[in-house]
């Protein structure tokens, strides 16, 4: 599974996670196979277009959702207020074609930060991944690619929940 997400910690859209995953279909050693994407990814129980891996087209995909730009957006379209995305030192993250895509989010008030190298623990989103995988997915075993996306999925969806939740629970105190 590859998931790239976001969680949003101040702000009017504080508490709110967001999230994308793909599946990866096991490689196998064998005879390269002759079939189609689609036949490929019905054979593992997923949809086509929930293959795939986190690029920098993916990634940068992302962090226009995440900023909460519209399909039809003119090309000089900005948010209301600034918006830090924190990323670690994923080589795509830094990929040329981020470089080259650095003036639009600039200019559309979208400014990517990275965390110093090897300090994982320095991210606000670990936490979110590491509880996820250990106390939101009990069951580590899948009979096909698509049940083990279906669970990343409603793993992710109730932790998106429970975060949202924790939130208005603290403002509610307040």
């Amino acid at each position: 599974m590859n998931v790239i997400g976001g969680y949003f910690t101040a702000g009017p859209l504080a508490g709110e996670f967001s999230f994308v995953s793909y599946a990866q279909i096991p490689k196998s050693t064998a005879q390269p196979a002759r079939k189609t994407v689609a036949e490929q990814a019905a054979k593992h129980g997923v949809a086509a277009e929930a293959l795939g891996v986190i690029d920098s087209d993916v990634l940068l995909a992302f962090v226009w959702l995440l900023a909460g730009r519209p399909p039809e957006a003119p090309a000089d379209w900005q948010r209301e207020r600034p918006l830090e995305v924190w990323l670690d030192n994923y080589s795509v993250h830094k990929s040329q074609r981020v470089k080259e895509e650095l003036p639009r989010l600039e200019a559309a008030k979208i400014r990517l930060c990275y965390l110093p190298a090897y300090c994982p623990d320095l991210s606000g989103i670990e936490p979110i991944w590491q509880d996820v995988k250990y106390r939101g997915m009990q069951m580590r075993s899948h009979k096909s690619v698509g049940e083990l996306k279906a669970a990343v999925d409603v793993a992710l969806a109730r932790k998106a929940i429970e975060l949202r939740e924790s939130v208005k629970s603290l403002a509610g105190t307040a």
